[in-house]
Order: C-alpha cells, then structure tokens, then sequence
C-alpha cells in the first residue's frame, strides 16, 4: 500500500513539473537507532549528551553522511511528504529514527541557539509545508470521534503538532487510507488512486492546519496559552484555532509557484 502511495504521488508531481527527492528507508537499509555512532567526532568523550553531541556534529559539519544527506533533502524541498503504515498508533520504529537522527540540535531545535525562542511555526523548517500519508489497517469508525482507538488526528497530534509544526513547517491535514489489511484492488486503483491524486495534485493549494504559533501573542511566556485564548478547551483542541490560516510560508506565498521541490520520505 505504502508502496503505490508513494508512486501515484510521485507520477503527480512530476507531471505538475515538481521535482521530487524520495528517501526509500528499508530500500535504504537506513539505521533506526539514534545512538554514540551517530557523533564520530564527540564534543565530550566523557558523556553522551545527544542534544551536546548533535549541536556539535550539525555546528562543526561533522554529522554522519547518511544524516547530512538527508538534511539536504530537507532543506532543499518545498514540501515534505512522510507515508508509512500506522503501527501502534505511530511511525513505524525506522521513520521515527530517521527523525531522530535527521532533526538535529541547531537546525529543528535550539535553532540559532537560541533555545526554545524559535519553535512551534519558526525554526529551522520554516516556509515548508508538510504532508502525512498515512495506510491504516482498521475501520474508518474506530478513528471517530467516538471510536474506540481514538480520533486519528489526535492519534496523530505528536507527529504533525510535534515532529513538523515545532521546527517550523506548516502541516497539511492528514491523508489516510482505512482498512488496509481488507483491501482490495479495485478499491486501492479507482477510490484510494483518485483520492490521493487529488490531495498530491493540491499540495501547494491546500490550507494548512491552523496550529497556534509561539510567537504570535496566544502564549505570552511561550509555554501556557494566555487565559483569554480559547478559555473553554484544554488539551489538543486548546493548541488548534478556529479558522484555517492562510499560508504562513513567510515569502509572500511563493509555495503557490510550480517548479517546486518535495521530500518524500517513505516505508
């Protein structure tokens, strides 16, 4: 399934004249574990400190290449697109590593070493937007609002909320296929193809999530909404307003132009 998503988008984009960077990560052999082989030149032998040693490497240009390789792709796009079966409720463990080890210190977080100053709609992704697609294996109504496991963009709140929106990139509302284990294929070529088609062709058109930004006044000491901001919520929906936001790119909208560049980054 992840498989056709990833080349239905791909035909799509390209034929809208976008050129597109792919991340295969099992195809890859990409390494999941963020570990002490990830600093081959340590700031401090003595502790391994992660967020020391990941400012220092991505500082100092002396992260691992299969890192810094990806960064580029990052950094070159326009829009990033991350597809991959929901697995326990999440990624899976390979793109959770991949973020691990690619969201270094300095660049989606602790931007400009500036500490927390730039996070939640600035950062180092900022002027990207960003996509979820995402295979699910159970029935639509068991990620209702109602359902048993949960409305899936909740589910999926640490992801698009935390992993995209904190280091910058506006997030796109999630695509998701439902009941991937039955799924047959006239359901995946005609309704999910068309579906999906869409939602690619509309990459750089459609509304982002409007996601509260840090710096925008609704969190005056950058931690706790202000008490006159949605008084009447808690939780995720407190983190969310009411209306979609126009694109927050911070160019003037220049995401609308074609010729654009994404990052898909696939399992």
């Amino acid at each position: 399934m992840t498989r056709q998503l990833v080349d239905i988008a791909m035909e799509t984009l390209k034929t809208q004249g976008h050129e597109v960077l792919q991340s295969d990560l099992y195809g890859m052999g990409w390494k999941a574990v963020f570990d002490d082989q990830d600093f081959p030149e340590r700031a401090n032998q003595g502790r391994l400190s992660f967020i020391e040693e990941s400012g220092h490497a991505f500082l100092n240009g002396c992260q691992t290449a299969d890192v810094e390789a990806e960064q580029g792709k990052i950094l070159a796009a326009d829009a990033v697109i991350l597809l991959f079966p929901l697995w326990w409720f999440g990624m899976p463990a390979i793109l959770k590593g991949w973020v691990d080890r690619v969201w270094a210190f300095g660049l989606a977080y602790g931007y400009r070493g500036a500490g927390n100053a730039y996070r939640y709609g600035e950062g180092g992704f900022a002027g990207k937007r960003a996509l979820l697609a995402v295979a699910v294996g159970g029935p639509e109504q068991d990620y209702s609002s109602r359902g048993i496991n949960g409305p899936l963009e909740q589910l999926l709140f640490p992801i698009t909320h935390g992993t995209l929106f904190f280091p910058g990139m506006q997030v796109l509302p999630t695509f998701a296929v439902y009941g991937t284990v039955r799924m047959d294929g006239d359901r995946m070529s005609n309704e999910v193809t068309a579906a999906w088609r869409s939602r690619a062709e509309r990459l750089f058109d459609d509304a982002p999530i409007a996601f509260r930004p840090q710096n925008d006044g609704d969190y005056p000491d950058r931690h706790v909404l202000a008490d006159h901001v949605a008084p009447t919520r808690t939780g995720f929906a407190a983190h969310i307003a009411d209306a979609l936001r126009p694109d927050a790119s911070g160019d003037g909208g220049s995401l609308m132009a074609g010729n654009q560049s994404v990052a898909l980054s696939a399992m």
